[in-house]
């Protein structure tokens, strides 16, 4: 069966980085895109940063753009979200999603704290 986890979350100060990992099994890694989500307590999840299944297209929310970078290595079947310049508000719960024939799967999520 489809399964992602994420590690690599944690507690920082502001200004400080982080790298999370996403290990995904049961498909085929390379032919799909993957994203990170992110959840701030009391809010709505939202979309962080998408890559394709190659890796030559990435998008990112604009409030990461300049500061996170999302790759991925195909051989390793991860996706990494790199996360640079962290700021208070990018604390949260970080989750890794894909589709898959027809169906939604989401990680079970990493906390990340940022302390100001």
């Amino acid at each position: 069966q489809v399964q992602l986890v994420e590690s690599g979350g944690g507690l920082v100060q502001a200004g400080g980085s982080l790298r999370l990992s996403c290990a995904a099994s049961g498909f085929t890694f390379s032919s799909n895109a993957m994203s990170w989500y992110r959840q701030a307590p009391g809010k709505k999840r939202e979309l962080v940063a998408i890559i394709t299944s190659s890796g030559g297209t990435r998008n990112y929310a604009d409030s990461v753009k300049g500061r996170f970078t999302i790759s991925r290595d195909n051989a390793k079947n991860t996706v990494y979200l790199q996360m640079n310049s962290l700021k208070p508000e990018d604390t949260g719960v970080y989750y890794c999603k894909t589709q898959w024939a027809l169906m939604v799967y989401w990680g079970q999520g990493t906390q990340v704290t940022v302390s100001s």
